[in-house]
């Protein structure tokens, strides 16, 4: 680093705003949100959604309530293109959500992408182009009349394409890119030579959202100028004021905080801040902040687990432990005061009342987090380092909710014996609980081969498995077919039983190196339970876990197919 910073880097100059009125507000409503995870979230993927799991995101953003979700850059690539199409076609889109397309200020890239949406109910077509100074000399050079005629330019070609298809309804939105390092004066008169051109009314609203495209300041800045353009905005009662936060400097949620009480009506963002560079301004965290002031987000993460998982498999990108709300460890005290506070919390908090416990913003059950399975509040010592030990002296890596059930087998041996778990009874008693348990199924082998059919649904081909199992020295053939070899294998129980999580590694290093293989297993409305394999082959690792699985949670295989048993294990 420099010591001289100053020298390389240049301040941000706030605006002159000395009557600012936003430090005086409070956030008393939600405010419009608009997912963008299948556009700006996609776009920032090392590997693009595929169409399948385009289509999972959004059925997951529908759930969760989102009413306005920016689908795709139609122009950008076929696959965007015909994603928007199939939505409309196949009637995928709920008559209470709008789909929103992006689109640069290029004729050919406008018609293609207004062509996207041909058909739809309600269509937000989203124009945008940089005007920044930097930008204007650096990328485009060309001057502010020149930046200014281009929107202008894009906007009247779309308000006369849609136009003539008036089956839709056509809400327009513009973008003026880079406006967080753009001259205040020219974002004002860009975006109202914009809506000169369109000429909103109260009964069809105009939307104008200010990106901080790269966050250049501290969040009170932004707020300030997100308040001077609320101020001087023509046509301002036609116009819904929205913001695109960006989150360079780690501030994006308290900069669309402070927006909206600046002045701001909607919010556009992704579930867990996914995004370019250091991502988009987090939506979950958005919404549950407002929940934990009383105010109800509009928005449902009942199962916040559930949306977490799905937004984990499309993205291909972890949710950090410590995320708020979502995390796996934001809900659990380590410290032994942490957890004696939180204990005693609990214990005095009565329904229908404040909630009050310490060091918990939330209560975890609102979100499905319950405290059997996510808080550790006993002031008994040990728990926490089981994990901990099998890590460091065998190479086991326990997921975080395998690490709370197997931590049970452990307090049942304390709480018999009354004493210390060492680590080699720590391995014992997991060996004894998960990995030999061959009874009363032993998996012997497997074969698996493709089959020709293709799955809309899934990005690989489906197989056919034919898995033989050893049963009271009896063998017992398994087929099934599915979208990769533990697909196959469910289905082929014909048993109602999904795979709720799933974690593997390696075990050492090595050409001989082992995978173990940790399986979240839910069989009906029982509670899920963890099934382990090993084998140095990782697709055995995953068949084995599940036939221990199957063990520990007592299914027994009968004539006419297999059949719960009692699925009632320690975990």
């Amino acid at each position: 680093m420099l010591n001289h910073p100053e020298k390389k880097y240049k301040r941000f100059q706030a605006i002159a705003l000395p009557d600012r009125t936003w430090p005086n507000r409070l956030i008393t409503a939600p405010p419009i949100w608009m997912s963008t995870d299948l556009r700006d979230g996609n776009q920032s993927l090392i590997e693009p959604m595929s169409v399948a799991k385009k289509l999972k995101m959004f059925q997951q953003l529908v759930k969760i309530g989102f009413k306005e979700i920016e689908v795709a850059f139609p122009s950008a690539s076929d696959t965007d293109f015909d994603f928007v199409r199939s939505l409309i076609e196949q009637n995928l889109i709920p008559d209470d959500v709008t789909i929103e397309i992006l689109t640069q200020s290029r004729e050919d890239l406008i018609r293609r992408s207004v062509e996207s949406l041909r058909g739809a109910r309600r269509a937000i077509v989203h124009l945008y182009n940089p005007i920044a100074e930097n930008f204007r000399r650096i990328v485009f050079n060309a001057d502010r009349v020149e930046i200014k005629e281009l929107a202008m330019q894009g906007t009247r070609l779309i308000k006369e394409i849609t136009q003539t298809m008036p089956e839709t309804e056509w809400v327009f939105q513009y973008s003026p890119e880079t406006f967080s390092a753009a001259e205040p004066d020219f974002a004002l008169e860009i975006c109202d030579a914009v809506s000169a051109i369109w000429q909103p009314s109260a009964e069809q609203k105009m939307i104008i959202n200010l990106p901080a495209t790269v966050e250049m300041s501290t969040p009170n800045i932004y707020a300030d100028q997100i308040e001077w353009m609320h101020r001087h905005l023509a046509r301002r009662e036609q116009i819904i004021l929205s913001i695109h936060p960006h989150n360079d400097r780690g501030t994006a949620v308290a900069a669309a905080e402070l927006a909206v009480m600046a002045g701001a009506q909607r919010v556009e963002g992704c579930l867990f801040g996914n995004g370019e560079r250091t991502g988009n301004v987090d939506l979950v965290t958005l919404a549950l902040n407002l929940y934990s002031q009383g105010i109800h987000p509009g928005l449902d993460f009942s199962d916040i687990d559930e949306v977490r998982s799905v937004v984990e498999y499309c993205n291909q990108l972890p949710v950090h432990p410590r995320h708020p709300y979502a995390g796996d460890l934001v809900f659990t005290a380590f410290s032994g005061s942490h957890q004696d506070a939180i204990k005693k919390g609990l214990a005095q908090q009565q329904p229908n009342t404040w909630w009050e416990v310490p060091y918990l913003p939330v209560d975890p059950d609102d979100l499905n987090r319950g405290y059997d399975a996510v808080i550790r509040v006993n002031s008994q010592s040990g728990k926490g380092g089981v994990s901990y030990i099998l890590q460091q002296e065998h190479g086991i890596d326990l997921p975080r909710r395998l690490q709370i059930e197997f931590s049970r087998v452990i307090q049942r041996y304390t709480d018999q014996t009354g004493k210390e778990a060492t680590a080699d009874i720590i391995y014992h008693l997991f060996k004894t609980e998960y990995l030999d348990i061959e009874q009363p199924y032993r998996y012997r082998s497997h074969n698996c081969s493709n089959n020709p059919l293709q799955s809309f649904e899934s990005d690989a081909s489906l197989v056919e498995i034919d898995i033989v199992l050893e049963h009271q020295q009896q063998v017992r053939q398994i087929l099934g077919c599915g979208n990769g070899p533990i697909e196959a294998f469910i289905n082929g129980l014909e048993l109602e039983m999904q795979v709720v999580d799933y974690h593997e590694h390696a075990l050492g290093s090595g050409a001989q190196a082992e995978a173990i293989c940790y399986m979240e297993l839910k069989i009906g409305q029982h509670r899920p339970f963890f099934g382990i394999g090993i084998d140095r082959n990782s697709s055995v690792a995953a068949l084995k876990s599940i036939v221990n699985g199957l063990n520990r949670g007592g299914v027994e295989l009968g004539a006419d197919g297999l059949l719960i048993a009692s699925v009632e294990v320690l975990g």
